[in-house]
Formats: C-alpha cells, structure tokens, sequence
C-alpha cells in the first residue's frame, strides 16, 4: 500500500551511511552522486506517500492523521 511507503532497508542504510559522511566532509565525487540519486529517490517516495494519505483520507479510508 502507497500509505506504507518505505526506502528498501539498504538503500536506507546507505543513505544514512553518506549522510554521516557528508557531516563529515569526506564525501567523494562518486559519494556525491550516489547521495543525490539517493535523496532524489527518498523525496520522491515522501511524496507519493503524502499524496497516497491525502487521496486515502479523502475516500474515508484511514482516519485524518493527528
């Protein structure tokens, strides 16, 4: 279900991965790239996820979220 969208455990794990290290400055080039590929596809999740809820709210499926 959309409503339950989430990263795969791996790309989760390796995003937060690259996160630490960008916190870090030690980032390569190549590390770069795979981030923003990345982060592109964890906001793009987020959003099918949002719209998912907004549209399941709507239709009185699940209950408006608190």
């Amino acid at each position: 279900m959309l409503t339950e969208l989430q990263m795969e455990p791996e790309q989760d794990a390796q995003l937060s991965e690259l996160l630490d290290r960008q916190q870090s400055s030690i980032l390569s080039e190549g590390d770069r790239s795979e981030l923003q590929t990345l982060m592109q596809a964890y906001q793009e999740g987020l959003l099918r996820k949002a719209t998912a809820l907004s549209e399941a709210v709507k239709r009185r499926l699940i209950e408006l979220l608190s």
